[in-house]
């Protein structure tokens, strides 16, 4: 009898110090938010686990003791997607990108445990990537991107590039003056997918530094995708602004014109296209993405690609991969083939995405503040919801 209460002191104690390692890890998680409904969310996972342990230690006291089990509070799913996280990002970013990896990982990844691809144009220090792996559950892969996919290509007149940005500096294009950026544009348009890290994968969820997840997510959305046919989902879809991108519509028609072969009689060019034939400057906000990797690597997507290239938009105007990927996506795909991810809670700044109604209580996000509740004009995701289905 005495060593059945000592093995029942030390279960309950093991279930006391698992559930405070639970409240301390939410606190260390949650420390990057300041909102009183975050702070309303953490309260309610204190209480669970108080409720947890209460209950486990009353179970002990009757030698249930097969129940200790439930204080493993999050189940590693067996079913997994062949899929990855992708992050393009660079040493610098690190603070901001682990505070965005524990709320990833809080929400849902830790159920999951999906790797990471790490790609940077120039090698990840080891502290950064210690500092990385700390935080995620999953297996982490660190790819340096080659030279060749972050240069100049041959065909690409650097003097005239130059001469562009300095001209779009002076006209207040947003980010129109950073060498960088557009090189970046252009590795996200049509490299990303291409790095020999991603040939394992199938299906990939784009993240980037600072952004945030406010919503509990109990679903696999990379299964989602696979078991409904789906090959495109985004959270946020907004407006383009217009100086950024004055000839990609022109350069895309031309596409169309002289790939007619390509092209599905049932897409979803009706989403960017405006009453006189013109481009709306409808997309979706390509920092948060959940794809098939086999659509970027299709011959039509391909072909777009490579035809963009050649025009030099990216270097003498400031095509974003956002509009990229979404004409693409309006050119290949239809509408059942492409899903909005409304019960994803989503900032990147200064844009929200988050869930209404029963959804919401998932959530520390106000529904008010979703970009189509707040600025519909800005907004285009209910122009999306209200797309006839292609058999319509």
């Amino acid at each position: 009898m005495a060593a059945g209460r000592d093995l029942r002191g030390m279960l309950f104690l093991l279930v006391a110090l698992v559930g405070l390692f639970v409240v301390w890890r939410d606190l260390r998680y949650d420390f990057s938010f300041s909102s009183d409904l975050h702070q309303t969310e953490l309260a309610r996972r204190k209480e669970v686990v108080t409720t947890t342990i209460t209950s486990i230690a009353v179970q002990t006291q009757t030698e249930t003791v097969t129940e200790v089990v439930q204080i493993k509070q999050e189940q590693t799913s067996t079913e997994r997607a062949s899929a990855a996280f992708v992050i393009l990002t660079r040493n610098k970013d690190l603070k901001g990108l682990r505070e965005t990896l524990a709320q990833l990982e809080d929400r849902f990844n830790r159920r999951y445990n999906y790797p990471y691809v790490f790609l940077n144009n120039e090698p990840f220090s080891d502290d950064f990537k210690a500092r990385v792996k700390s935080v995620v559950s999953g297996e982490c892969h660190f790819g340096l991107i080659p030279n060749e996919h972050w240069s100049y290509p041959g065909y690409i007149n650097q003097t005239r590039a130059a001469e562009a940005r300095k001209d779009m500096i002076e006209r207040k294009i947003i980010y129109g003056g950073k060498e960088s950026y557009h090189h970046m544009c252009r590795y996200e348009s049509g490299f990303f997918y291409r790095h020999p890290i991603m040939d394992q994968f199938k299906w990939y969820w784009r993240v980037e530094p600072d952004v945030k997840f406010a919503c509990d997510i109990d679903y696999d959305p990379f299964m989602f995708m696979q078991e409904n046919g789906k090959k495109y989902g985004f959270t946020i879809s907004i407006k383009e602004v217009a100086e950024t991108i004055p000839t990609l519509w022109n350069t895309t028609m031309r596409f169309m014109k002289e790939n007619k072969h390509l092209i599905p009689k049932k897409n979803l060019m009706d989403f960017v296209t405006d009453s006189k034939g013109g481009y709306n400057r409808c997309h979706f906000w390509s920092n948060f993405e959940i794809g098939d990797l086999d659509f970027l690597r299709s011959e039509q997507y391909s072909a777009y690609f490579d035809y963009l290239d050649r025009a030099g938009g990216f270097f003498y105007e400031r095509w974003g991969d956002a509009p990229v990927h979404s004409l693409g996506v309006a050119m290949f795909l239809n509408k059942d083939e492409v899903h909005w991810f409304d019960d994803i809670g989503y900032f990147h700044g200064p844009l929200w995405n988050c869930p209404k109604g029963e959804a919401n209580k998932k959530c520390w996000c106000l529904e008010e503040d979703s970009i189509e509740t707040r600025n519909k004009g800005w907004s285009c995701t209910l122009n999306f919801v209200a797309l006839p289905a292609p058999d319509a």
